[in-house]
């Protein structure tokens, strides 16, 4: 039998903007080439039945929305359903689900209504976490805005990155740092003094701009006030830019919509020390290499992580990482992921994440093969990082980066190369909350999933005093 020819062009388009994504977003979601997403979005090309199958994969409850109105489609959420990972047993082979599909069409239909049931109940225990995490509250809060509108934009900001990389060009050659400060002096008759050593609670950045005074904390490291001189030339370059997305974000409260500038300045203050093509180049060149690419830059291990996380620009997009940084605590302060895996939107990470132990060992490197729930391999890096004070009466900061990728694109990432891939059980399982995660067999589970019927037997314990159905 010849394969069917679907064509589902508009109904791709329209769920890439709803979602709010770019086309080589989607299209790395997917795992087809922009150019292909792009002839199918125009209906130069058909739907095949795999490619159906990789939309279902990729968006489990959104393009559950599409009507199975043809036997692609349905074989296609057939197959997502009868193979999640999630739900326990044998998966059901393709050709097995074809027969099924001809014969009775009604229980494939069936299948597929009870599995979209099945996600938009872990959907709502997702909720349910969330809102478990923020105590309840139903309005978020200024930075939760902030940094959900961020996720939102795949944390790339198109206008913002080109502008700054044009400014970034136009600078004198030499050190980035004394470039900006040269720029700043030039363009913008901006003087810079240093703010006296030792005293808490004092900025690390105060612009007076009557004076045209720019005083920064001394007792930064160099990367550290480089990233300050860049954020303060990006705020008076790049005004009307910054302003432009901050109305057009549609933020609730005036408090969001400025930390909102404030979060923009830094995006493009980290797109001009970095500018867009130079830095992905030097990212493959380097096999991402954090400690590279931070000397070449000049720029810290943080901010090099960060930047590598926001290289989606269509086109000519870098790896997707997901990046988060992680306090003493274990509270995921940054967060962003261009993969599948999704982070906690409040409190924190799974203990068995290397990322927790990074944060009790600064400055060494660790690296972890990781598997989520639904099978899902990633390459994880992590490192703590110490920021000194210069007193004793200032407690030094500490926390750790997290980068990370897929297992497929492990070849271009330098940390992968000591980690066995492939071993059945060479990967570390690991969740995204103890309230969500599904696995009966953690024994570094802090608390029993939503919604499952807790198993109490006082005559025998394990490391968990329950086990759960």
């Amino acid at each position: 039998m010849a394969p069917r020819r679907i064509f589902a062009g508009a109904r791709a388009r329209e769920l890439r903007l709803r979602l709010r994504l770019s086309i080589s977003a989607m299209a790395r979601r997917v795992g087809i080439s922009t150019s292909y997403l792009s002839q199918i979005e125009n209906d130069d090309r058909p739907m095949t039945d795999a490619v159906l199958l990789a939309f279902a994969r990729a968006f489990p409850d959104d393009w559950a929305e599409v009507t199975p109105d043809n036997e692609g489609m349905l074989l296609a959420q057939s197959m997502a359903a009868a193979q999640d990972p999630t739900i326990g047993g044998a998966p059901v082979p393709e050709d097995t689900l074809r027969k099924a599909i001809r014969r009775q069409p009604q229980l494939a239909e069936r299948l597929v209504a009870t599995h979209h049931a099945y996600q938009r109940t872990q959907q709502q225990l997702r909720s349910l976490d969330d809102a478990l995490g923020r105590g309840g509250e139903e309005v978020p809060l200024p930075w939760e805005e902030v940094r959900d509108w961020f996720h939102s934009q795949g944390n790339y900001l198109d206008r913002l990155d080109r502008a700054a990389e044009a400014i970034a060009a136009a600078l004198r050659p030499g050190a980035p740092a004394a470039a900006v400060a040269q720029r700043l002096a030039d363009r913008h008759g901006v003087a810079l003094g240093a703010a006296e050593i030792g005293r808490a609670g004092q900025a690390l950045r105060r612009f007076d701009p009557q004076t045209r005074r720019l005083t920064i904390d001394a007792s930064l490291p160099p990367e550290s006030q480089g990233f300050l001189m860049a954020h303060q030339l990006a705020r008076l370059e790049m005004a009307d830019a910054i302003e432009s997305e901050a109305e057009q974000a549609g933020l609730r409260s005036p408090e969001a919509r400025k930390l909102l500038t404030v979060g923009l300045s830094n995006y493009a203050a980290g797109a001009l020390l970095m500018p867009y093509a130079a830095f992905r180049a030097a990212a493959r060149e380097l096999r991402h290499d954090i400690d590279a690419l931070r000397y070449r830059f000049g720029v810290s291990f943080e901010q090099a992580c960060h930047r590598l996380s926001t290289l989606q620009r269509p086109g000519a997009a870098g790896i997707a990482f997901f990046f988060c940084r992680v306090d003493m605590a274990g509270n995921i302060t940054k967060r962003h992921s261009a993969t599948r895996l999704q982070f906690a939107r409040y409190g924190g990470a799974c203990p068995l994440w290397i990322v927790h132990e990074a944060v009790a060992i600064p400055d060494r490197i660790l690296v972890q093969l990781t598997e989520t729930p639904d099978g899902v391999r990633y390459v994880s890096m992590a490192k703590g990082i110490v920021k000194p004070s210069t007193s004793y009466h200032r407690r030094s900061r500490r926390y750790a980066v997290a980068l990370g990728c897929e297992v497929g694109q492990a070849d271009s990432f330098v940390y992968g190369d000591e980690l066995d891939l492939t071993g059945a059980s060479s990967a570390t399982p690991i969740g995204i909350s103890c309230r969500i995660c599904p696995r009966a067999d953690c024994e570094q589970r802090a608390f029993p999933p939503a919604g499952r019927s807790l198993m109490v037997d006082p005559d025998q314990r394990s490391v968990v005093a329950y086990s759960f159905e």
